[in-house]
């Protein structure tokens, strides 16, 4: 395990990577090729960062600790990487000196997994693969079945647009500080059709945002102030919950 000095700030979630075994066991799964552009959401001290740059064509490091931008850009072997100060949902991957489509890599904070997923989703065609570290039981959502108690609007939404593959679970003894959750490797890729046009994202995160707002409820009452076609909702039969529709059942009300 690598010590480090660094002061962790609770509001950004810190928890930094420090077992050289896992590192290179994520080095191995994200496979980095000479042709890569990659995006890297929080760096941290640089320990994945370093083991990656070498390999890969170009890196773009967003950070929002600025004692930590000081620390990577103080690395020898980190001279040419791209370092961004700021909050990466602020960001757009098109405005950032990258080629695109990049990769990207991240070790998140836990707290804003949802939104950075989101701001994939709406970035879809700046990038190409996503690996994407979060709580286990956030990934287990992500991958849910229709009818369980973890389906909801998040495996819907990020369902509509992206395939998910969970790569590998990781305990929390290889983190500083230790966390009080099991973490997980999640790779996206976009899906080839998305099951829902642009123009509809909008619409379609609202609707179902609206229908698992009360999840106990059926949609005749979570959904009524939503003007759904009587044909659509004879097909699916509003007297049901929401956990039991299809991501399709979905998509066919917007």
């Amino acid at each position: 395990m690598k010590k480090t000095n660094h002061p962790f700030r609770k509001k950004w979630g810190q928890n930094f990577l420090a077992d050289g075994n896992l590192l290179d066991r994520i080095v191995r799964t994200i496979d980095p090729k000479k042709s890569d552009s990659i995006l890297e959401i929080g760096p941290g001290e640089g320990a994945l960062t370093e083991r990656i740059f070498p390999y890969v064509k170009e890196m773009t490091a967003i950070e929002i600790d600025p004692i930590l931008i000081e620390h990577l850009q103080n690395q020898k072997s980190l001279k040419r990487l791209k370092v961004v100060q700021g909050d990466v949902l602020l960001q757009e991957i098109e405005d950032l000196l990258i080629g695109n489509p990049v990769r990207v890599i991240g070790n998140i904070p836990y707290n804003i997994t949802s939104p950075i997923i989101f701001w994939l989703i709406e970035q879809l065609d700046f990038w190409e693969d996503a690996f994407i570290m979060m709580q286990r039981e956030v990934a287990e959502r992500l991958s849910a079945k229709v009818g369980t108690k973890s389906y909801g609007r998040f495996t819907v939404v990020v369902g509509a647009y992206l395939n998910m593959e969970y790569c590998f679970t990781i305990p929390p003894d290889v983190f500083i500080p230790k966390p009080k959750v099991d973490s997980a490797i999640i790779r996206f890729t976009k899906k080839e059709t998305p099951i829902i046009p642009d123009e509809k994202y909008v619409r379609f995160n609202k609707l179902v945002a609206d229908a698992f707002s009360q999840r106990r409820k059926m949609l005749r009452n979570t959904l009524k102030g939503w003007d759904i076609p009587a044909a659509i909702q004879e097909k699916i039969d509003f007297t049901r919950r929401p956990e039991t529709l299809t991501i399709e059942e979905f998509a066919s009300m917007v």
